[in-house]
C-alpha cells in the first residue's frame, strides 16, 4: 500500500452480475415492479429473472494468482458488500484517490436495478459492483503487461481509472459519469418507466 502513488493505473476484472451484494435491495424491487424469479428476465432473453440475478459469483483466486504474484500489482480490492466506494478505500492510503471512468461495460442488470428501483448512482456505486468484480492498482509502466496476463488467465479486465490525490472533502473514490452509464446499459423499456432521482 505504500507504494501507492499518484498516476498509478487502476484495471478493473469483470465481475459476472451482482455477486451476492444487494440482495435485499433487489427483492424490494422485484416486489415493487410485481414480478416474479420464474418470469423473463427483462434484461437478458432467454433467461428467468431468477437465474439471471443469481449468476454465480465470481471467485478470482486462480485466474488472478499468477497476476499477482508477478510483482507487478500493487493493491487488489475485490468488490463485494460495500461496493465500489467503500472496498476500493481498503487499499489506499488516505491521501490518495481512486478516479474512476465509467468507460467498462456495465451489464444490463445494473441498468435495470437503477432504472426500475429509481437508485442514483452514488447509492449504486456503494451498494453493488456495477460491473466490476475487482481492481488491481498497478504502475503505468506495468498497466498493459498485467492486462495481458490477466486476459490470458480467462478474466475480462480494462484500465478503468487513475490514482489521484484525496481532495478537501476527503472522498476517496470519485466515478466519472457512473449515472449515464447506468442508464445506457438498461433495457429500454425500464428507462422510459422510471428515471434517476
Amino acid at each position: 500500500m505504500s507504494d501507492i502513488k499518484t498516476g498509478d493505473v487502476i484495471i478493473g476484472i469483470s465481475s459476472s452480475g451482482i455477486h451476492s451484494n444487494g440482495f435485499s435491495l433487489v427483492r424490494k424491487l422485484v416486489e415493487r415492479v410485481a414480478l416474479s424469479y420464474s418470469d423473463p428476465c427483462p434484461f437478458e432473453a432467454g433467461k428467468s429473472l431468477g437465474q439471471c440475478l443469481l449468476t454465480p459469483t465470481k471467485v478470482y483466486s486462480k485466474t488472478l494468482l499468477p497476476s499477482i504474484r508477478s510483482g507487478k500489482v500493487k493493491a487488489f480490492a475485490h468488490i463485494t458488500g460495500g461496493g465500489l466506494l467503500e472496498n476500493i478505500p481498503r487499499v489506499l492510503p488516505k491521501h490518495l484517490c481512486a478516479y474512476l471512468k465509467s468507460k467498462w461495460n456495465i451489464p444490463p442488470v445494473f441498468g435495470w436495478i437503477a432504472t426500475a428501483g429509481n437508485i442514483n448512482a452514488s447509492e449504486m456505486a456503494r451498494t453493488f459492483n456495477c460491473g466490476i468484480g475487482g481492481v488491481f492498482i498497478v504502475n503505468e509502466a506495468d498497466a498493459e503487461e498485467v492486462i495481458q496476463m490477466v486476459k490470458g488467465s480467462g478474466e475480462e479486465c480494462c484500465t478503468i481509472g487513475n490514482i489521484v490525490a484525496t481532495e478537501s472533502d476527503g472522498e476517496q473514490v470519485r466515478i466519472d459519469g457512473l449515472q449515464e452509464a447506468l442508464l445506457n446499459s438498461a433495457p429500454k423499456k425500464w428507462c422510459v418507466i422510471f428515471t434517476f432521482k
